[in-house]
């Protein structure tokens, strides 16, 4: 596994998602629920890790209707898929305004700062609010000054984003972990790796993530020994 924040607390739980991806933004949700059901809010690390649905999209982005063209051939069938994902997208309370998204971006710059959030523990933080600003506000999550708000919101410094964003910084971990998600023959997110040995594929319902969270406990428990 790709080299993350030094910090843990309980179990780890790693999370190959694209702020892009719609499923994503539900699996975090199920996640969320899962923790929730077997008391383990507030008691696990969840490490964000980078994983891009369109690598080949240009730097800036691109047309929104446009890139509906080429992925699903046209509005009709994009509309038919993402009529689909609202659904499942209200059964965990998010209210998908896909309408109001009119560019596609290069998400590059998004993990990038995902990563750099990560050294003060605010990755967790900073993906949720890229989700939202892209999901339920439309907002362009490609752009500086979108994430540079996004970074104030979650009590990053101006200054550091500013310059990070300006360089390169993070982008060689950003690549080496898709890069290390292909190796794991990854193709499609969210991917939940957790204690480095267990995979739930998929946005799959919070009772999926139960018998993986027993068996680590187990695990853990007769690790300690009597």
């Amino acid at each position: 596994m790709p080299v993350g924040p030094c910090y843990k607390t309980g179990m780890i739980i790693d999370v190959f998602s694209d702020p892009v991806c719609p499923w994503c933004f539900i699996g975090k949700r199920r996640m969320e629920q899962a923790l929730e059901l077997h008391g383990l809010t507030g008691k696990v690390t969840v490490r964000w890790r980078a994983f891009q649905l369109n690598p080949g999209m240009p730097p800036d982005g691109m047309d929104r209707a446009d890139y509906l063209a080429l992925k699903f051939g046209g509005g009709e069938r994009a509309a038919q898929v993402y009529d689909a994902i609202r659904h499942a997208g209200k059964g965990v309370g998010i209210p998908f305004e896909f309408e109001r998204i009119k560019r596609t971006p290069n998400t590059i710059k998004a993990h990038r700062l995902i990563r750099f959030a990560g050294r003060s523990n605010q990755d967790g933080a900073v993906a949720e609010m890229l989700f939202q600003s892209y999901f339920l506000e439309g907002r362009d999550i490609g752009d500086d000054e979108v994430l540079r708000e996004i970074a104030a919101k979650c009590g990053l410094d101006g200054d550091e984003t500013r310059a990070m964003l300006a360089g390169n910084e993070e982008e060689d971990t950003v690549r080496k972990e898709n890069d290390f998600a292909l190796s794991l023959n990854i193709d499609g997110v969210p991917c939940f790796i957790v204690e480095n040995r267990y995979a739930i594929v998929g946005a799959q319902e919070p009772e999926a993530f139960g018998p993986i969270f027993d068996l680590v406990r187990e695990e853990e428990r007769l690790a300690a020994g009597p």
